[in-house]
Order: C-alpha cells, then structure tokens, then sequence
C-alpha cells in the first residue's frame, strides 16, 4: 500500500478527529472490545434533501455547510475477534468474524459528531440475526459481491436484498498513479470519513458504539450506477439523490471497536 503516514504536526493532513475518538473510545475501562481489519473500503456520497432526510433519522442532522449527505460504504470485515482471549475467543467469533457489508449512513449530532446506520445490508445471516438486539444496528440480509481489486483497471459491485426489495450495482476507478493520503485537513472528504462514533437505532433500541483507527488511508474515485432500486425502493427521497464524488482506501489491518453503549436521550 503505497499510503503516507503523516506527523501528528502537519497541518496538511487530518489526525484531530481520530485523535478525539481514541481518547473517547479509552476513557471507559476495557475498551476496545473487539479488533477487526476493514479492508478494501469504497465510499460513495451523495447529496440529499435535508427535510426529507430528517424525517428518517431520530437524531439532529449534521450539515456540511447547510447540506445533508448519505455515503454508500462497501467493504469487506475480516478476523474480528474479542480483544481479550486469544485465539480460543477468536475460535468462538468465527461464524461471525468475516463478511462483506454495505452501510448506508448518514452524519448526525448527538453531543459530538458521528454517523447514524439507515440500513446496512450483509452477507452474514447470523450477524443479521446478532447485530440489531445487541447494538442497535438495522440489519439486513444480503447476496453481496465485491470486486475491489484496487490494481485492476476498474472495480465493481452489487448487493441484492435477500427478500426482493431490490439491488444496487455499481463500477468505481481511481486514477492513476495510486497515491493513498489522508485527508486534507478541513476538507469536506474529513468531514465525511473521519467519523468514530456510531448512533443507532433499531426496534426502538437506541445504542452508539465507538471505533479508532489511523486517519484513513485514502484515494479520490469516480463511480457509476447500473442499479440502484436498493435504495430508491427504500427511501423516495432517494430518487433526486445527487452523486457527490467518492473515495477509496485499502483499509486497515486491525480497528479498535467498543461494546454497545445506550444513547442518553
């Protein structure tokens, strides 16, 4: 991975937020909980009307100036584990330690800024099962393929819901030469992939959990469209979605991830 790893005094380069999510995530004794390595992560943004956006999301909007985004987020969890154990712990996470996702989230306030999950579509029927009472998170099954082969001239995707309610089928390139950086400082790309904390809510649960890794190791991308009844058949506001740019990193070996907290209202 040709990434850069910047001091924590170039301006240039983003540390702030993570270095604030690793001091929140550690303030609570025993954490992190879990290790995990995210890998081959496509993030795709898109600008959405912010009225009808809200109406979907039970926590205060966060703006980049005064306009409100969702980013598709494809990329593949592997080896996730207990931090705690060793490798008899690791034997125990195996049906769920590795599986590809797709998020769709949004960026919301509540106290500090973070995302909030409107639906995460996986290929893990037990994860499905796991994921909503435990941490809040609005699961759902899906036949997942990704092919994020960074070297590859282009890459490509799909999910398709594993009730009928529709699919998504994308194709994404970087540029050339591959230059993975983190973002500038300041920029709309921090403001959207520097996040650490996850407010969720599913079946009136409401949970956030915290995460930590280094600042994200990252490339512009250009993505189109072949499908995208996932979403539109979800949301209606979906429909005059306006794709926004997106961004691609090779991930990272091991993230730092909390247990479930409650969300105090």
């Amino acid at each position: 991975m040709n990434a850069v790893s910047p001091s924590q005094t170039d301006l240039r380069f983003t540390h702030e937020p993570g270095d604030a999510g690793r001091v929140r995530l550690l303030l609570r004794s025993g954490e992190p909980l879990f290790y995990a390595a995210w890998e081959r992560a496509l993030m795709m943004h898109f600008e959405v009307d912010a009225g009808a956006l809200q109406r979907d999301v039970p926590y205060e909007l966060d703006l980049w100036n005064g306009r409100a985004f969702v980013s598709l987020v494809a990329f593949t969890m592997r080896d996730m584990r207990p931090r705690v154990g060793g490798k008899w712990a690791a034997m125990l996470f195996r049906p769920i330690a590795t599986h590809d996702f797709l998020n769709v989230r949004t960026y919301v306030r509540h106290g500090e800024r973070g995302i909030h999950f409107l639906a995460e579509w996986l290929s893990s029927w037990l994860a499905v099962i796991l994921g909503p009472p435990v941490f809040g998170l609005p699961y759902r099954q899906g036949k997942i393929c990704y092919q994020h082969d960074w070297h590859a001239k282009a890459m490509r995707g799909s999910v398709i819901d594993a009730r009928g309610r529709g699919q998504l089928v994308y194709r994404a390139e970087i540029g050339r030469p591959v230059e993975f950086l983190p973002c500038a400082s300041g920029s709309r790309a921090e403001w959207l992939m520097e996040r650490y904390t996850a407010f969720n809510s599913a079946g009136g649960l409401k949970r956030f959990f915290r995460v930590w890794h280094p600042p994200w190791p990252q490339t512009e991308a250009d993505a189109a469209f072949e499908e995208m009844s996932l979403l539109t058949n979800r949301w209606s506001w979906f429909h005059n979605a306006r794709f926004v740019g997106a961004n691609f990193s090779p991930g990272f070996d091991t993230v730092w991830m909390s247990r479930p907290h409650r969300v105090k209202t």
